[in-house]
């Protein structure tokens, strides 16, 4: 057998597929008393007596990113400094998440719609490109719903408020009396059986197990019990045992002439593809975006990939713009009778396999 000639060993090799690509989730996220190890250092300011976390920096159209539950703006730092290239950055954490104060308050998607405007107010940002992960997702398409005149774009990551059916782990994180067990959950020996649980779903290639790491390293990313609480009461603002109890198909005809975006993760366990067909089908004008290798974190499978999909979307599209006698005519002729077409829509989605099974590779 011949060895290869110098000048072949010297050919380019091809790209490594997305998957080599991927981010350590453990690396990127908070920890209590860690310092950030890029040059963005997280701001502070108090909106309604809170005190709320957020990262800033570039120029440009702003990008108002939005993270999902338990989660905090650590989770976009793999796209941040390619998407700042042309754009000002805005990255809060959530009331309630990350280095943001955990209160007892009002942890609705409402609210956190309210207070993603407040946040560009006091930041003189008139108008922004709103992009949501997950329940960021859900937090996104609200903004765009009851501020239309500050939204410019929509870019919907793997979102929350599609469809009713999510993963059952949320389901039974919202059953009544489960923060009874809260304190257990930091315990060593519950982290390593999640762990163990975790690496023996990969084993078996399940679409849970591609994103367990992931999913571990935002609950490590929680430093108590007080953090996990307002976790809770956010999830339950929004899911209960049956599944999730809000929508935004009732309104997804007012997002025509919106620029939408949707991104999402061939493998998601905890919010299906389906889910991202369905809005697809339900947002006139929509473009869906399908990460083949990734499961809930598109933006952490592959970040060059996402960031380059999310510049070009917004540089070869223009911002919405509002015009209230358009919004007027709209609302007022409603969907047309189109709510039982889109309710059959729904059921007929979630019931078919228009995307693989989850553990399919």
């Amino acid at each position: 057998m011949t060895s290869p000639s110098e000048d072949q060993a010297q050919v380019p090799q091809p790209d490594p597929e997305p998957r080599d690509k991927a981010i350590d989730p453990t690396l990127i996220r908070f920890r209590p008393g860690r310092r950030r190890e890029d040059g963005h250092p997280i701001q502070f300011c108090t909106i309604h007596g809170y005190r709320r976390a957020f990262v800033t920096f570039g120029s440009g159209p702003a990008l108002l990113l939005i993270h999902g539950i338990g989660d905090s703006s650590d989770t976009w730092r793999p796209v941040l400094d390619q998407l700042a290239q042309h754009h000002t950055i805005v990255a809060p954490d959530l009331l309630g998440h990350g280095r943001s104060e955990k209160p007892r308050a009002d942890y609705s998607v409402a609210a956190y719609a309210n207070g993603m405007r407040d946040l560009l107010s006091v930041l003189e940002i008139d108008r922004a490109t709103v992009i949501g992960h997950s329940l960021g997702g859900g937090v996104a398409g609200q903004f765009a719903y009851q501020f239309p005149e500050r939204c410019e774009r929509l870019v919907l990551v793997d979102s929350g408020g599609v469809g009713k059916s999510v993963s059952p782990l949320l389901r039974l994180a919202a059953v009544p009396g489960i923060e009874a067990l809260m304190p257990l959950f930091g315990l060593p020996p519950v982290r390593t059986a999640g762990r163990l649980a975790g690496d023996v779903l990969r084993k078996f290639s399940t679409a849970l197990g591609r994103d367990t790491e992931e999913l571990m390293a935002v609950f490590d990313a929680l430093p108590d019990t007080a953090a996990r609480r307002a976790i809770l009461r956010t999830l339950r603002s929004g899911v209960d045992w049956r599944g999730q109890v809000i929508t935004m198909l009732d309104r997804a005809y007012l997002a025509e002439g919106l620029p939408t975006l949707l991104i999402w993760g061939r493998h998601d366990a905890v919010i299906p593809l389906d889910h991202g067909r369905l809005a697809h089908a339900a947002m006139p004008g929509s473009e869906l975006e399908i990460f083949d290798d990734a499961g809930h974190f598109p933006h952490h499978a592959d970040p060059d990939r996402f960031a380059e999909i999310v510049s070009d979307f917004v540089g070869r599209t223009t911002p919405a713009p509002f015009d209230q006698e358009e919004w007027r005519r709209r609302l007022r002729r409603g969907r047309q009778g189109a709510e039982t077409e889109t309710s059959a829509l729904d059921l007929g989605l979630m019931a078919s396999a228009l995307s693989p099974l989850p553990g399919a590779q």
